[in-house]
């Protein structure tokens, strides 16, 4: 909850001036009912026009403060509000790209953009509302105590049965709803997360024809959440009938004794009206504290899950005393920051968080510019896993992982993934345009670097037929190209950047032999001072690389070239002659 609160920090001036300002409207709201019960007492009674008008006027400058008051303290806690809820998602948005994959994977992506959305707004309105009634509530309750002390002390005996009533009611009431606001955040997390996945899978969804199974799943969850909104809905909606009620039985009571007070004598009937007002303003004031008493358990409960987001440590973290790396690509200078990109894997063992086993074990080779390192194996061996090490979206759990001689955990985070073309399984595109996706490694890069990348990634035909060429849409994700056409861009794309190190995380998968072929001939005549990673099913993708790893269940079982392997490997064996008939492997 600290941790949130300090993100008001910047805003304290403007928050302590409408402080200020409501303190005013509330002192000058506590002084007109007694001025208008001089008005009754004094002038009505006596037939004084003069005080009449005197005390109208200043009534009427008090009311004219109160509106400009209220006018400059709304605008401030607008300010005040809108800007602290933008600096608290600029926080948790900045704070998750510090996050590796295991503390993203373990809030869950649906569970981060509620956080980034719903549970920041909980905490802008609680802002907003707080300091509009924060002090308002207390000064008006307390006032207003005082100053119907001051009209008639016997019937302010009213107000110490009252008031406990209420607070007891209110108190109740919160004690049930207080949990069900932390449960319906946590439903709100489920919803998002069935959403994201029925939008995300609608073609699995619609070929296997479970588009009626998962419009249960959503309804499940949308009812769940229903249920639970509804339950607060009630326990909530039972406040506000029991306080009107309190209220205009108050009401009723006041007039009643009242009424006999003025009939005997013992209170003029300006001090009776004075007297109602001040007891409709503690009641207010209570109804204000109510709408609080609302807003702060939700917002309690969505400050304490973005302050998990904050707090969160990440597992990969820059290293305090980076190592000096004194290995430069040649002829790249004196002082040149760019890496040569030999990539060293000593006894590379890793874990993933809660595993029980280890994923790999015992990984040891090395891998040279100018050569191509292909990564084979069955499904699930941890090829995948292998190279997502490199640019250390995971941090070894065992032995060392080295670029130049340096071990990555020794240097910053940026510049290892500077040093990193990564083309991941998946391609992804972002929405914008082919130039905007192209330019997203290299701000500075020309067109005609673009169209080169786009040759060699065999790209430069579809792109020069889209509509605007370079500058054709893109959607979301790449949804309006097709999967080889997303993965040829995401190519060009890590091209473009033209780094020292490649990993192309099997990003042939949905290209054509012929295109596939064109693709690795084009990439081996041009990238040749390059340390290059593929992770391929396909024995063809991988036959002509200077060295291929043979993985199975997390170790290599052979390293060499296809020639060496095809002899001295049985498990390189099994996998080319699976494939020899489908693709006529040599």
């Amino acid at each position: 909850m600290i941790t949130v609160i300090r993100y008001l920090k910047p805003y304290w001036k403007q928050l302590t001036l409408v402080s200020v300002l409501v303190l005013i409207q509330s002192i000058s709201n506590l002084y007109l009912p007694d001025l208008n019960a001089r008005i009754i007492n004094e002038g009505i009674a006596r037939g004084d026009i003069d005080l009449i008008l005197r005390v109208g006027g200043f009534m009427l400058l008090v009311t004219l403060l109160l509106t400009a008051c209220s006018i400059v303290a709304v605008f401030f806690t607008s300010r005040s509000s809108m800007g602290f809820g933008r600096d608290l998602r600029r926080a948790v948005f900045t704070k998750v790209q510090t996050l590796s994959l295991a503390e993203v994977n373990q809030f869950g992506a649906p569970s981060l953009i509620t956080r980034t959305t719903n549970d920041v707004q909980q905490m802008q309105m609680a802002v907003f509302m707080g300091f509009s009634m924060m002090f308002s509530a207390p000064v008006m309750a307390v006032g207003g105590i005082i100053m119907a002390l001051r009209q008639d002390v016997p019937l302010s005996l009213l107000i110490a049965v009252v008031v406990p009533l209420m607070a007891v009611i209110v108190w109740t009431i919160m004690r049930r709803a207080l949990p069900l606001f932390k449960l319906q955040q946590k439903k709100i997390d489920r919803l998002n997360q069935v959403v994201r996945e029925k939008i995300a899978g609608t073609r699995v969804i619609r070929a296997f024809v479970k588009t009626e199974h998962e419009a249960r799943r959503f309804d499940e969850a949308n009812r769940d959440l229903t249920d639970t909104a509804l339950t607060i809905q009630r326990t909530v909606s039972l406040m506000m009938p029991s306080l009107m009620l309190i209220m205009n039985l108050s009401s009723a009571a006041i007039l009643w004794f009242g009424a006999h007070r003025v009939e005997s004598g013992g209170m003029p009937i300006g001090n009776l009206t004075a007297f109602i007002a001040y007891v409709m303003q503690i009641l207010a004031s209570v109804m204000m504290a109510v709408l609080m008493f609302v807003m702060i358990p939700r917002a309690v409960a969505s400050a304490e899950r973005i302050e998990a987001v904050l707090v969160a440590k990440p597992s990969i973290v820059d290293p305090l005393d980076p190592a000096a790396d004194d290995q430069r690509e040649p002829g790249s200078g004196a002082g040149s920051d760019r890496l040569r990109g030999v990539v060293e894997f000593r006894d590379v063992e890793f874990t993933y968080p809660g595993a029980e086993a280890p994923v790999l074990k015992g990984i040891t080779f090395t891998a040279r510019p100018g050569e191509v390192t292909a990564i084979i194996g069955s499904t699930g061996c941890g090829k995948s896993t292998l190279v997502n090490l490199v640019p250390r979206f995971y941090d070894v759990t065992g032995g060392a992982l080295l670029i130049d001689g340096v071990d990555i955990r020794n240097m910053p985070q940026e510049r290892v993934r500077n040093a990193v073309g990564f083309i991941p399984q998946k391609a992804f595109l972002f929405s914008g345009t082919v130039a905007s996706n192209l330019r997203y490694g290299k701000e500075d890069a020309t067109d005609e670097q673009l169209w080169a990348a786009l040759e060699l990634a065999q790209a430069k035909e579809f792109v020069s037929e889209m509509p605007g060429g370079l500058e054709a849409p893109i959607a979301q994700g790449g949804s309006n190209v097709s999967g080889g056409q997303r993965q040829r861009l995401a190519i060009a794309r890590a091209l473009v950047k033209q780094p020292p190190i490649y990993v192309f995380d099997d990003s042939f998968s949905a290209l054509d032999f012929r295109t596939d072929s064109r693709l690795r001939a084009a990439l081996r005549s041009t990238v040749t001072n390059a340390t290059v990673f593929i992770v391929a099913q396909r024995v063809s993708t991988i036959m002509d690389a200077d060295r291929i790893v043979v993985l199975e269940n997390g170790m290599v079982v052979g390293i060499g070239t296809h020639d060496e392997l095809m002899r001295g490997c049985e498990v390189y064996r099994e996998i080319v002659h699976s494939q020899h008939a489908e693709e006529e492997i040599a």
